[in-house]
């Protein structure tokens, strides 16, 4: 068959139709992408923030990508630069220390309480103590060279918490030398879950997720201060499905999968 003049032959047509459709495909999927959140947060809310993050993503269509550290490590990393949307920290101090420091942050609140608790190994034999009721000191638990689980004092909160608790308590001076100091809290929470020390300081919700340690006892609420843990977002504008995750947080719904994992909402 003769092609008529200035036409197309059919095959041409095919593919030409073919690449328009890939075209538009392409580019209604790159509209309809998931917008992203990128949250930066305090090690301790691992779990229930993994949780709630798998909930929020089931219907919302929305990308959250956490990633967890130590308090100071993930305000230290925002500072350098670090992308991330919305900080939740588990002090005041280091999202006061990225305020000082010129970083953009709002909507900032308090989202989530928490308790300091004591935790054995299961291998250490010890099955009772509790802090502040105990006439034991602490230190009367550790034997030879073992050594207690915190986060590092210098900049962890759980470890400042808990300094600032065995101050309170009278027992920081003969356990000062005698701290296994982690990069975090879970990072102390590990060391007692593989039996290499027999004693360990975290937060409650932490003793909650644990299935290897003991779970001794909470330390006095009025030993130290109060356990917050502040959300704000940040940059100078906030991404607005971050704000929409942010304010789901505060929410009944993200509230009753914290309390499963031992915290508390701040507004109670």
């Amino acid at each position: 068959m003769t092609a008529v003049p200035g036409s197309r032959p059919p095959a041409r047509r095919a593919l030409a139709a073919a690449v328009v459709l890939l075209l538009t495909l392409a580019a209604s999927v790159a509209a309809e992408a998931a917008p992203t959140v990128r949250v930066f947060a305090a090690a301790s809310l691992a779990d229930a923030l993994d949780a709630a993050v798998e909930r929020y993503e089931s219907t919302r269509g929305v990308d959250v990508v956490p990633v967890y550290a130590a308090s100071s490590t993930a305000a230290r990393q925002i500072a350098h630069g670090a992308p991330a949307d919305l900080y939740i920290a588990a002090n005041r101090q280091w999202m006061d220390w990225l305020a000082d420091r010129g970083i953009p942050l709002h909507a900032r609140g308090d989202l989530l309480r928490n308790r300091l608790a004591v935790v054995a190994s299961a291998t250490s034999g010890i099955r009772e103590y509790a802090p502040g009721a105990d006439d034991r000191p602490l230190v009367a638990l550790l034997h030879g060279d073992e050594r207690l689980a915190v986060g590092d004092p210098a900049h962890v909160p759980a470890g400042i918490y808990a300094r600032r608790a065995l101050i309170s308590l009278g027992m920081w001076d003969a356990l000062a030398g005698r701290l296994a100091r982690a990069d975090n809290v879970r990072a102390a929470l590990a060391l007692v879950e593989r039996g290499e020390t027999p004693l360990g300081i975290v937060y409650r919700s932490d003793a909650h997720a644990a299935d290897d340690v003991v779970r001794l006892g909470l330390f006095p609420a009025d030993s130290h201060d109060p356990i917050a843990y502040p959300a704000a977002l940040v940059g100078t504008s906030p991404n607005p499905a971050a704000r929409a995750f942010r304010e789901w947080l505060g929410g009944d719904e993200a509230m009753a999968m914290f309390a499963d994992f031992g915290f508390t909402p701040a507004r109670d």
